[in-house]
């Protein structure tokens, strides 16, 4: 039996397009470990590996060089092909440190000890997470964010006037 088939992959990042005339490639990372893409690494790109020649940023966004990929009209049409990596298992965390995906399902309630909802999604944007529970947007930093109890599965917040409206 090939081993491969045994092991699981996830996406960490969508090609969104080409760069330059020597076949590098703007990447949407879908990771928060950016060190995924660090030069000498290997991606999974269609069901092949491909070594991560040079790694930079750009605007923000990863832009990697792929082993055999040499041209704009090869990069050209990677656009919206997934990277992947070897799914390994969570990662090391800190003590105060999570996974995003952890948080999906929580219960929310305030300082106050009103209920929110759940958590039904972790929106990532520019600045820092947003949660969403149903129409609520909380921005997800620590003078929002007061508690996360994964014991009792509750997340407890401090919301300023006019959020619930």
């Amino acid at each position: 039996m090939h081993t491969e088939a045994l092991e699981k992959f996830i996406k960490v990042g969508q090609i969104v397009g080409s760069f330059g005339l020597r076949g590098q490639v703007k990447v949407m990372p879908l990771t928060d470990f950016w060190g995924r893409f660090e030069k000498g690494n290997r991606l999974r790109l269609k069901g092949e590996w491909v070594e991560i020649e040079e790694f930079t940023v750009h605007k923000k966004r990863p832009l990697l060089r792929l082993s055999g990929v040499k041209s704009a009209t090869v990069s050209d049409a990677l656009q919206w092909e997934y990277l992947e990596a070897l799914d390994e298992g969570k990662p090391e965390l800190e003590e105060d440190e999570f996974l995003t995906d952890d948080l999906i399902g929580l219960k929310v309630v305030t300082t106050e000890g009103q209920e929110l909802g759940v958590i039904d999604e972790v929106v990532t944007m520019p600045a820092h997470d947003v949660i969403r529970i149903g129409e609520l947007l909380i921005p997800a930093v620590k003078e929002f964010v007061k508690d996360i109890d994964f014991d009792t599965e509750t997340m407890t917040v401090q919301l300023i006037p006019g959020m619930l409206e």
